[in-house]
């Protein structure tokens, strides 16, 4: 969806972005592409998921420790599923 249409009349604010020069010679062969369209819907596209996952967690008794120690026994487990370890 076009931001600039969903938001009509707003005057945004601008960001920079700093890339290496690799990412912009890239960037550069695709000229017909807004990239700051596409940044703005990616933008859009991961806070929505933040806001998600806050929503999710907002009555979550577990602790930093607590998500690291679950976080590493299902990596574990799909090391050992697949025959990695």
């Amino acid at each position: 969806m076009n931001l600039l249409k969903r938001f009509p009349n707003q005057n945004m604010p601008n960001i920079t972005l700093s890339i290496p020069d690799s990412l912009h010679k890239r960037l550069k062969k695709y000229k017909e592409i807004r990239w700051s369209e596409a940044m703005r819907a990616m933008l859009e596209k991961r806070l929505e998921d933040l806001e998600v996952m806050d929503d999710l967690t907002k009555n979550s008794k577990l602790t930093m420790k607590d998500i690291e120690e679950i976080g590493a026994k299902i990596k574990r487990g799909i090391a050992k599923r697949h025959g990695l370890t």
